[in-house]
């Protein structure tokens, strides 16, 4: 991993360690205590490579407040396309491990949703309640212009459409934008109808039939996406259940579906007499306290990074629960901001989600050929297409 910081800028790479998990994977703990995975096999003579972040850049503007890190996993694919997320991170280390991670999910999320773009992902430190300023994002603006193209930005926790529309007056490669300035305003539109898709192939594959109707789905989480995955859930006559840490978001969906259950709590939820558990949350839904207390046959959600960590998939498998990767289900939204840096079209933009459906059925089929969890199959399936893509740089052309 390569580090710029601002002003005057340094050239390094970390100094790491490796360490050989329970599970044969090698990871690499570098200096700011963060994992990376290795990629291949080896031995004493002739040790892995670790898969590395291309760029990782530190921005500051001390006048507007402005402290954000911009990671760039992968371009092989086209240049990095991931939103900005601003939150109040109780350390830097704490920002750039959730950064790394992003920028890598959106790299396989972007491979997957079949996309000419790579992973990127941004950070902001702060409370966009406080925080946030017209100065700090126009200068955050300025630092993601001085990438030349290499990333595009987008909304995230913390950050919306008119931000977008703030952070463009500065610079080029934004996307997300509002409706007045050319862009598909609120992502969470084709976000919940994917994962609604990615459900339909779970229940396809789990049942043999790609309908939900008499199937008890917990939500989990009835924010932006949540809410309208219910919507979905309830025209194909599914029974819901609900819990929200919002009482708010909850009676939002009780007004307007009175026959939706509510439970008091995420661990309530996850223990009900549920077919299909749908995180939508935040990420690490899925851990070793939750993971054996699950009913239903199928996990499908919106929330990112739903596993706690490497090995829950396989927990997962081994109690014969179908999980559906959340960065293949939930890339709805990244489908639809990605279609308006060619002029935002939503016919196109739902069309192209809707074959997420596709994908979703094509990785559980990997799964089962090769004998491992569908989450393995779509990394595999997600690196392939980078690799075998990614090769065409080679063939030069002139520009």
């Amino acid at each position: 991993m390569i580090v710029s910081w601002p002003g005057p800028i340094s050239w390094w790479r970390i100094a790491a360690t490796r360490r050989r998990t329970r599970s044969g994977v090698t990871t690499v703990t570098d200096v700011f205590g963060l994992s990376h995975k290795e990629s291949g096999s080896g031995d004493g003579a002739n040790p892995v490579q670790p898969v590395r972040h291309e760029q990782v850049v530190f921005c500051s503007d001390e006048r507007s407040g402005l402290y954000a890190i911009i990671a760039i996993y992968s371009t092989a694919l086209g240049p990095g396309l991931g939103g900005t997320r601003f939150y109040p991170y109780e350390s830097e280390q704490a920002a750039l491990a959730d950064v790394l991670n992003l920028s890598r999910a959106m790299a396989y999320k972007n491979a997957l949703a079949g996309l000419d773009h790579g992973g990127g992902k941004a950070v902001i430190i702060g409370d966009p309640a406080a925080d946030k300023s017209e100065a700090l994002l126009r200068a955050y603006g300025r630092f993601v212009q001085s990438l030349g193209g290499r990333y595009y930005t987008a909304c995230d926790v913390g950050t919306y459409s008119e931000d977008m529309d703030v952070v463009a007056r500065e610079c080029s490669y934004v996307t997300g934008r509002t409706p007045a300035h050319g862009g598909a305003g609120d992502s969470s539109i084709l976000t919940a109808f994917g994962v609604f898709q990615g459900m339909r192939a779970a229940a396809d594959h789990a049942y043999g039939t790609s309908s939900l109707s008499g199937r008890r789905v917990g939500v989990e989480g009835v924010g932006k996406v949540g809410r309208r995955l219910v919507d979905h859930l309830i025209e194909d006559d599914a029974e819901v259940v609900v819990c929200d840490v919002d009482e708010r978001a909850v009676e939002r969906v009780r007004q307007r579906h009175p026959a939706v259950e509510v439970v008091p709590d995420a661990a309530t939820l996850a223990a009900s007499d549920i077919d299909v558990y749908a995180p939508c949350a935040l990420g690490g839904a899925l851990d070793d306290e939750t993971v054996p207390r699950l009913k239903a046959k199928i996990v499908c959600g919106g929330a990112n990074n739903q596993l706690a960590h490497p090995g829950v998939e396989k927990q997962l498998a081994e109690r014969g629960v179908l999980y559906a990767p959340d960065y293949v289900v939930n890339s709805g939204g990244v489908i639809q901001v990605a279609d308006e840096i060619e002029g935002f079209d939503m016919e196109r933009a739902r069309a192209r989600a809707a074959m997420i459906f596709d994908t979703t059925l094509k990785i559980f089929r990997s799964a089962e050929e090769e004998g491992v969890p569908p989450a393995v199959a779509a990394d595999r399936l997600a690196e392939r297409r980078m690799s075998e893509i990614g090769r065409l740089r080679g063939i030069w052309l002139r520009r």
